[in-house]
């Protein structure tokens, strides 16, 4: 299996390799900007070099990366609308620079506007987007999300609309959040509940899309609609509901990453996260 973490690009995007050793990872998730700021410096060749040759040194197989906080493609507001568009194309750019496969993005919040018109505005802006990077190998991946406010993307219909609506929906993948799905109201906990859960994602979605997972789970109840990561087996989905997850032979070759609490001593956490999901996949 591919397991690893969101790990830290502090003191440059190539240090993330030295904390997925560290912890033991064959995937990651980085961000390769500050998430909570709209610009970033351009990449130089230094840092294009540095990070493809830390990669070709570690055992990571892959990596994805996360999109800025601040994006909203679900906006009514044009100007925030088309700051969005345009930060998101910096992302996947630099995405491409760095041949990372994937950028994981929420899909956003429509602000009071409908779901019906945010979704259509989040699949417009793809397709602007697309337009703008023809070659790009880059796959967006639209994540699940638990649901609060006037987030999209709580239920597999609102994904799957989205990629109805994109012009190239096999640039299209998904990255499902155990604990997002879980305080979207979608059972793990139970084999039949999971089995019923995956089963609806497969009918509405399709498994074939479905590219990285974010293994985390729920401070709060199942349907809370309120999104609270814990750490493995600490919260309301529990070692169970990991279990079926680990051992689903269907999702075996599917990266598998922690965005759990980190504590005061990160790798450590991380390292006990990853001991426990593999020690329910055997």
């Amino acid at each position: 299996m591919v397991l690893g973490s969101h790990v830290s690009i502090a003191g440059g995007l190539h240090k993330a390799f030295t904390m997925a050793r560290d912890i033991g990872c064959t995937a990651i998730q980085i961000f390769t900007k500050n998430a909570n700021r709209w610009q970033a410096k351009p990449l130089t060749q230094q840092d294009i070099d540095r990070f493809s040759d830390a990669w070709t040194a570690s055992a990571v197989e892959t990596i994805a990366a996360h999109d800025s906080y601040l994006i909203n493609l679900g906006s009514p507001k044009p100007e925030l609308l088309e700051k969005s568009r345009n930060a998101l194309l910096n992302e996947l750019q630099r995405c491409e620079q760095l041949r990372i496969p994937y950028l994981v993005m929420h899909p956003g919040a429509h602000v009071g506007s409908g779901e019906d018109d945010g979704l259509k505005r989040v699949a417009e802006s793809f397709n602007i987007i697309h337009e703008q990077t023809p070659d790009s190998a880059c796959q967006i991946l639209v994540e699940t999300t638990a649901g609060q406010g006037t987030t999209l993307g709580y239920t597999f219909e609102h994904l799957a609309k989205i990629r109805e609506l994109a012009q190239a929906p096999e640039r299209i993948g998904i990255c499902l959040d155990t604990c997002h799905i879980f305080a979207a109201g979608y059972e793990l906990r139970t084999e039949t509940g999971y089995q019923t859960t995956m089963q609806a994602f497969d009918d509405v979605i399709g498994l074939r899309h479905l590219k990285v997972i974010h293994v985390n789970d729920s401070l709060k109840e199942l349907g809370c609609r309120v999104d609270r990561h814990q750490e493995i087996g600490q919260g309301c989905i529990g070692r169970d509901g990991f279990r079926n997850l680990m051992q689903d032979q269907r999702l075996t070759d599917i990266p598998k990453i922690l965005e759990t609490p980190k504590g005061t001593d990160p790798i450590a956490s991380d390292r006990e996260n990853l001991r426990i999901l593999r020690e329910l996949a055997a």
